[in-house]
């Protein structure tokens, strides 16, 4: 079992979702940048790094940041800074990039020789997050949407070549033509350092990574449980489909996650920022108000299935207690009993290796991300991991 530190760095100085939906459409792409207080985000960037840091201390196994433009949702519009900063922060936790947008570079080589600067500052610490990026982020750049898929699998190929063959050789592909790729430097881990995937379910995401032995992580930390375990059971289905031997840390799960005292005492500390980070930040990406997803950027299939959870996530019975209303789309919110007994449950039903485990999210102030943090890292994470690798050997698996 790995256990890694998730940070998405967010704005948490907006109105509240009902507040700030009467008056601004989204968090993303139109959403001026006149409220940015650069003077509250040297604070914030100064904590939040802090936040990543501690990690390590705690006996976590990594920490992930990743990339976003034009938004309050998170504040990385160049995760490779933050990681650089790390590399001299930390000595012993994996640095995951989680990621770089690919089809937003271009060339692509550029992500190559960030990243292999980042292993060879860290030591062979890094773990390459190679992303198609979000929606609205083809908004902001204006590159065209329909394109993201092949473009991004071609600018995998080009990363990937240029980590492991000797250059100067020449890359001619569809969408980039580069007559000298031979990166300065090289990666310290051979042949390349490990490579994540994160995605919303879409099966061709999933089967390309199995294909190609990259580790996929499920993004749903916006939708109930359930969103995930089908992307999980996919997953399987694609691993046994494809004759591999499977690989528990190379299926992971981002959620979040709040830990306090008791039940009680955690739903509602973490309420009222769970509604701003679920409500107000992701409106834009998959909340209320305009949606920025663009036409041809999504798989038909897993199109299909993102509106089904978005309908999910607002039709039905509305839950009649706060405790409920918050577990229905966070379970892993609540005592250290709690959290750990769900989290064990759902590791030993969907093989999960790898927890990304989002800490910190939306407004949640630096006191109760500290105690929390401590509490999942003491409380959660040695139960988890202790049992979870008994039931591991149990299946034969790595």
């Amino acid at each position: 079992m790995n256990f890694f530190s998730f940070h998405l760095m967010p704005w948490p100085h907006l109105a509240p979702p009902r507040e700030f939906l009467a008056e601004n459409e989204a968090a993303w792409v139109t959403l001026s940048n006149s409220n940015y207080d650069p003077a509250r985000g040297k604070e914030l960037y100064d904590r939040y790094i802090s936040e990543l840091v501690v990690a390590e201390e705690l006996g976590l196994d990594g920490v992930v940041v990743n990339e976003h433009h034009q938004n309050a949702y998170g504040l990385m519009p160049s995760p490779n800074l933050v990681a650089a900063a790390l590399t001299r922060e930390t000595s012993r936790v994996k640095i995951c990039v989680l990621g770089n947008a690919l089809p937003l570079y271009n060339p692509p080589t550029r992500v190559a020789e960030e990243m292999a600067m980042l292993d060879v500052m860290s030591g062979g610490r890094l773990i390459a997050g190679l992303v198609v990026g979000g929606g609205p982020e083809y908004y902001s750049t204006n590159v065209n949407p329909t394109d993201a898929r092949p473009r991004f699998r071609e600018a995998v190929d080009l990363v990937i070549q240029a980590w492991t063959r000797p250059g100067p050789f020449a890359f001619d592909g569809e969408f980039y033509q580069l007559p000298y790729v031979n990166p300065w430097p090289r990666p310290l881990q051979q042949p390349h350092p490990p490579v994540w995937i994160p995605g919303l379910g879409s099966p061709s995401t999933i089967t390309y990574c199995v294909e190609h032995g990259f580790g996929y992580m499920g993004v749903a930390y916006y939708a109930p449980p359930e969103t995930f375990a089908r992307q999980a059971v996919a997953y399987h289905d694609a691993v046994a489909a494809s004759g591999r031997t499977f690989d528990p840390e190379l299926l992971g799960w981002l959620t979040t996650v709040y830990v306090a005292e008791t039940d009680e005492q955690a739903v509602e500390e973490a309420a009222a920022h769970l509604a701003y980070f679920q409500g107000t930040l992701a409106a834009g990406f998959v909340g209320p108000g305009k949606v920025w997803m663009p036409p041809g950027y999504i798989d038909p299939p897993a199109l299909v299935q993102f509106l089904a959870d978005l309908r999910g996530m607002v039709q039905g019975p509305r839950p009649t207690d706060a405790a409920t209303a918050v577990w229905k789309r966070s379970p892993l919110i609540g005592s250290p009993a709690t959290v750990r007994e769900r989290l064990l449950n759902y590791v030993n039903e969907l093989g999960l290796g790898t927890i990304l485990a989002l800490l910190q999210f939306g407004s949640l102030p630096a006191d109760l991300t500290a105690r929390s943090t401590h509490l999942y890292a003491t409380e959660v994470v040695p139960y988890v991991r202790e049992h979870a690798d008994n039931h591991f050997a149990t299946k034969g698996w790595a």
